[in-house]
């Protein structure tokens, strides 16, 4: 049987975007240790609707 590890997928969403009334999202997903890592990530990603860097917040 496989082990189960502590590191798990979380989806970045964009804060930027919501309210810049732009149709679309922007969205990545990558992977986080829950046991190092606890509270959400924040993480400055591209995107590329805005076409600019802008901060992306973990979703549930």
């Amino acid at each position: 049987m496989a082990k189960r590890g502590s590191r798990i997928q979380v989806i970045l969403e964009c804060t930027e975007h919501k309210t810049s009334g732009v149709a679309g999202t922007s969205r990545y997903i990558t992977t986080k240790n829950k046991k190092n890592t606890t509270d959400r990530i924040e993480l400055k990603k591209y995107n590329p609707i805005l076409k600019k860097m802008t901060v992306h917040k973990e979703i549930k």
